[in-house]
């Protein structure tokens, strides 16, 4: 993947608090500087601006959803009004060739310079093929399978008429009760800097900014900039506080790598972000965004943004509002009609230059051209290719594959999985999920049809039909439902119990419990924030009755954040964290359950042992006083009702077949400025099947300028093993791998003792090697 070409530098100190690198090489944000740097593309916007009105222009900055037109003929709304003006530049969450080639031949009839409009969408995770939620993929740890699911996404929405996606969401969560986790890639930055990516990679699928002339090609959007993973007690939209040491350590290094990969679009943050929100905030986009990371791309709102900026406390009004977000920076408007409606007014009265509103239309302008519609507006509006692209059989097959790959392993007592199809056993199955198709496929499935779905209880039956596992199902109890206005669990207090017999009864005669529970699908993604994340309803009050008949219990999981199983994990057998998998769940599940596939998946957030812990993470720093579990003292960090560590680790999940590690090596005991070591370690399969484990590089830096986590996420390896099988696995430490955030905010090595795991899980310490970075 191409760099981009503009000038990326690294951050340090500026006035008053921070930078971000060399002003010689910054980007002045109040000029126009294209992000393909192609002096004939350039050429070609200015042409079209300097014909172009100042209500042409403002137009171009404003974006609607395209609910406003359906048969031919723009509605008489005010969104149709614009378009009737010619001052609306993109539309989204429409879909359809057919519909979008509509919309467009509109928009060229009123247009004076025959301007395209830029359509857009939030593919997520799949378009009408869906994959699993983000959160589930990044726990496959295999950067290529996230590129090729982003890009099959990008096929079938680049069919559908779509050019531009507002994903990859590439927050850091490090808070489950935070409904939308579920769109991210986890607590760790380093991850979800490769994951970003890759992701924009797949999304964009080009190699130098001329390869947007193809037709299967999208803009990629990195959301939301920046710190809304961070949001106050979990709660969405909510205000969020953090020294410049967190945000710059933490939640900006995605950010960057997504520049770094030449992410074209950026979406503002709800979020207020140290008493500044987002969208209004020049610090975040004029000089990190633009002067110093050099990002020449476009920077849309989220919905409303800007006209929320009045609820904030930030704005007077509107009017206030958008001379406030066109100050920060901000190219498009989505929804709010600050552009459309205060824009002009402000030109003249001398607020806002034409000049700033000139730098944000040739962005626009310019994206317009990269992706080839002012050659043919109707590049992505062919109903023919829709057909053969949209959900055809390799699409599907990919869907399955992922699915499978995001399952994770969190208990297997006894070896009670696989449940092979060659065992003679009576499975009952129970559960709300047993059967449940419309949550499959998660929040943000945009165009999936949940009536498509492959149910647990098809992907079973169709697994094993040809076996000696037979099955019979008890539903139990049904899923709470919220209603959404209110925010109120629409259950009684005491919820339905009627269920309850069926289900013991069907249990009491059968040899091995599968039971399917977790959220139904709007009980997490956005406005979906829980302050109790134990299993809702009364899901686990059935699995304590079941587990009084003395019955083996699968317990198959179903959710979009990591869940409170501090019970769950003390008394089932085994847990199977399958999240929402997507379009073909039932079959990916049923794969791993018969151990047709071997689960590999490890954990990208900490799950919690009770709401208490939150926030959560593997990447702590070490208080003065810290506590040793084993060997408890008095007067130590920790709580006097729970342990410190969490339920389950980042990096956690088990495997059919078990992985030993042995025979770690340090290739020096000294790193020289500019050289390398290496260190490896020795990983066999010791059980009796195949299987693919995730090996994780852990380093620490013991004594710093200012305190580091006791120990940081350096790197990855997904192998697989034969049985008996041994692999030496080995990773590269120079320099770069060591730099941290000095005193003075310098990225920098500091010289002195590190530590080094290769292990299998935050939590193992087993392989340990230390060595010293020297002058």
């Amino acid at each position: 993947m191409r760099k981009m070409k503009l000038s990326i530098v690294v951050l340090s100190l500026i006035s008053p608090l921070v930078s971000c690198g060399n002003a010689d090489n910054s980007v002045n944000s109040t000029q126009w500087k294209s992000y393909s740097g192609d002096p004939v593309i350039e050429r070609k916007v200015d042409s079209v601006l300097n014909l172009m009105t100042l209500e042409e222009k403002i137009g171009q900055m404003n974006q609607y959803s395209g609910n406003f037109a359906v048969t031919g003929e723009v509605a008489e709304t005010k969104a149709g009004e614009y378009l009737k003006k010619g001052m609306i530049g993109s539309i989204f969450n429409t879909f359809g060739a057919d519909h979008i080639r509509m919309l467009q031949e509109q928009n060229l009839k009123y247009s004076r310079l025959k301007i395209p409009m830029l359509f857009a969408a939030d593919v997520i995770h799949g378009l009408e093929t869906t994959f699993p939620i983000p959160l589930a993929e990044a726990c496959s740890w295999d950067l290529e399978l996230m590129e090729q699911s982003a890009r099959i996404s990008a096929e079938e929405a680049t069919a559908s008429g779509i050019a531009w996606n507002f994903a990859p969401m590439i927050d850091i969560a490090r808070d489950p009760r935070w409904g939308r986790v579920m769109e991210g890639a986890g607590e760790d930055p380093y991850l979800g800097s490769l994951v970003a990516r890759a992701r924009v990679r797949g999304f964009q699928g080009i190699e130098t900014y001329k390869d947007f002339s193809k037709i299967n090609t999208m803009m990629a959007t990195s959301k939301h900039f920046v710190g809304y993973g961070a949001v106050q007690a979990g709660r969405d939209y909510h205000s969020v506080d953090m020294s410049v040491r967190t945000l710059h350590e933490t939640y900006l290094p995605p950010f960057k790598a997504a520049v770094d990969e030449g992410v074209t679009a950026f979406m503002t943050a709800f979020n207020d972000l140290n008493g500044v929100p987002c969208t209004g905030n020049k610090y975040l986009f004029k000089e990190i965004l633009r002067d110093r990371w050099g990002f020449g791309g476009m920077v849309v709102t989220d919905y409303t943004a800007i006209q929320e900026m009045v609820a904030h406390g930030f704005a007077r009004d509107l009017k206030h509002a958008t001379e406030l977000a066109i100050d920060a920076g901000i190219d498009m408007d989505m929804i709010s009609e600050g552009f459309v409606t205060y824009l002009k007014e402000l030109v003249e009265e001398g607020k806002v230059s034409e000049k700033q509103i000139d730098v944000a239309v040739s962005r626009i302008l310019e994206m317009k051209f990269l992706l080839g519609l002012f050659d043919d507006p109707f590049k992505y509006c062919n109903a023919e290719r829709q057909k053969e692209v949209v959900m055809n059989p390799e699409h599907l097959k990919a869907a399955r594959e992922v699915a499978q790959r995001s399952i994770v392993l969190l208990e297997n007592k006894n070896n009670v999985l696989p449940l092979k199809k060659n065992e003679p056993k009576r499975v009952a199955l129970i559960g709300p999920f047993v059967k449940e198709r419309e949550s499959l496929t998660g929040e943000w499935a945009i165009k999936g049809d949940p009536g498509k779905s492959v149910t647990l209880m098809e992907g079973l039956e169709e697994k094993y039909k040809d076996s000696q596992v037979k099955f019979s199902y008890a539903k139990g109890t049904s899923l709470p439902v919220i209603d959404r206005t209110t925010q109120k669990v629409s259950t009684t207090r005491v919820p339905d119990r009627s269920g309850f017999p069926e289900a013991i009864n069907l249990a009491r005669t059968s040899d091995v419990i599968l039971v399917a529970m977790g959220e139904k699908f709007h009980w997490s993604g956005e406005a979906a924030s829980r302050t109790d994340i134990t299993l809702p309803g009364n899901q686990r009050e059935l699995l304590k009755e079941l587990k009084k008949t003395g019955k083996p219990i699968i317990l198959v999981l179903f959710n979009g954040r990591p869940l409170d199983l501090s019970w769950e994990a003390e008394n089932v057998d085994a847990i199977v964290e399958v999240w929402y998998p997507g379009i073909m769940a039932g079959h990916a599940v049923a794969d791993v359950l018969s151990g047709d596939y071997n689960p590999s998946a490890k954990l990208v957030m900490t799950f919690p042992r009770n709401v208490g812990q939150i926030p959560i993470f593997y990447n702590v720093k070490n208080t003065g006083r810290p506590f040793d579990e084993d060997n408890p003292a008095d007067y130590r960090s920790s709580y006097i009702d729970c342990p410190n560590s969490p339920l389950y680790p980042f990096g956690y999940g088990l495997s059919y077949t078990s992985f030993e590690y042995d025979n770690a090596k340090i290739s020096s005991k000294k790193l020289e400025r500019g050289g390398i070591l290496t260190v490896s370690v020795d990983v066999t399969n010791t059980g009796t099947m195949d299987g693919e484990e995730v090996v994780q590089l852990y380093i620490h830096d013991k004594v710093g300028s200012v305190v580091r986590p006791v120990k940081e996420l350096k790197g990855f390896k997904k192998i697989h093993l034969k049985k008996g099988e041994t692999k030496t696995v080995e990773f590269t430490i120079d320099e770069e791998r060591l730099k941290m955030y000095n005193l003075d905010m310098e990225w920098v090595a500091e010289p002195g003792e590190f530590e080094a795991w290769i292990a299998s899980s935050s939590a193992d310490e087993s392989n340990h090697l230390e060595f010293l970075l020297v002058e």
